[in-house]
């Protein structure tokens, strides 16, 4: 297999459009990447451009030992699925799966051989026959993903190929890619723009914004300490409570509730600075008694998230979340006080984090 290498990427359009600005980024071999972001921050045109299917204006792109930045997509080695699958209509799975292995002028026999292989590795041995009109999402999907392992590349790369797949069949392609990756052992960059699927299956992942990468890490890296105002607010099915708050001496003050500076933060933050305080839902405690040092306001919504409930707080013309567990929501309209857990808590300062030593960004 290969390890991906990029240096100094840019990719410019007509009229001045810049989709990716420079970026630098290295994918280890066998790793399991993704890259995350709204559309329109370059993620796709990352993943078309060490594809071959885009130019890159200027830098670099290494596959293994290979500079592979001047050569076209066939010579790259390189398997792609597509977020529609792109599968031919008019041929069978069979044919379908063997495309690349006629590409190759690998002989007819032969490359039928190879897709009955890959097809029964994927549980399709008994659809070779069809076409892909006679299939379902989830199956059509998994001969795209044959199609791509039948020459068996050095790399693979997935332009969101669950997206068209319901949120049930969606989790079990989830489970079933990720095993497969891990069977193989296949580098695999991943593009999705939906974070619950970074979060689950990626080794590391890259967020993307204004086709730059703002935050590199492991999924949980990413998760519990967002690099900027932006990756907090991305990452997370339930978005992470940003506060705007200002420093006083030794204490924070966010909406009209004085706060411990994080202890990562004393001693770098000066007195009257504006500050964003940061807490996820997740890292908060609820109680309907008063706590000290806890945020305090009136429960506006709850809203059930199956086995807990989202709980927005209205404080000081702020609304705050907070997940409680099963049976213990409160009733709208009373009044509620919510606690940072110890560690939790974070603090950016000018959109970039304060306390976050450990963090790998790139811009």
């Amino acid at each position: 297999m290969a390890a991906i290498t990029l240096r100094g990427l840019t990719k410019d359009y007509p009229g001045g459009v810049r989709a990716l600005d420079a970026l630098d980024l290295s994918i280890a071999d066998g790793e399991f990447f993704a890259l995350l972001g709204p559309s329109g921050c370059g993620k796709t045109t990352l993943l078309r451009t060490v594809a071959g299917l885009e130019n890159a204006s200027k830098g670099t792109i290494q596959i293994g030992p290979d500079d592979v930045s001047r050569l076209p997509p066939g010579r790259r080695d390189v398997g792609m699925v597509f977020q529609d699958y792109a599968l031919f209509p008019h041929m069978t799975v069979a044919d379908n799966i063997a495309y690349p292995l006629r590409i190759k002028k690998v002989d007819r026999a032969a490359r039928l051989k190879a897709a009955a292989g890959v097809a029964a590795a994927l549980g399709l041995d008994g659809l070779l026959a069809r076409r892909p009109a006679e299939l379902s999402g989830g199956q059509q999907q998994r001969v795209a993903l044959a199609r791509a392992m039948a020459a068996r590349p050095r790399v693979f790369l997935l332009d969101e190929p669950l997206s068209n797949l319901d949120a049930r069949l969606r989790l079990e392609a989830r489970t079933f890619l990720k095993k497969l990756q891990r069977e193989l052992g296949v580098t695999t960059v991943f593009v999705t723009h939906d974070q619950a699927e970074a979060l689950a299956m990626a080794d590391r992942m890259a967020v993307m914004q204004d086709g730059r990468i703002r935050q590199i890490g492991t999924p949980a890296e990413v998760f519990r300490r967002p690099a900027s105002v932006f990756v907090a607010s991305f990452i997370g099915s339930t978005p992470m409570n940003l506060v705007p708050g200002e420093v006083r001496g030794d204490v924070l003050v966010a909406a009209g509730t004085v706060l411990p500076v994080p202890e990562e933060a004393r001693g770098v933050l000066a007195d009257g600075q504006e500050v964003v305080y940061g807490v996820r839902p997740e890292y908060l405690d609820f109680s309907e008694t008063p706590l000290d040092g806890a945020f305090s306001g009136r429960v506006a919504v709850v809203e059930n998230l199956g086995s807990a409930s989202l709980v927005t707080l209205e404080v000081e013309g702020v609304l705050l979340h907070v997940v409680v567990g099963e049976g213990e929501e409160p009733r709208p309209g009373r009044s509620g006080w919510i606690l940072p857990r110890p560690g939790r808590a974070l603090v950016y300062r000018d959109g970039e984090l304060v306390n976050g030593g450990d963090v790998t960004v790139t811009v």
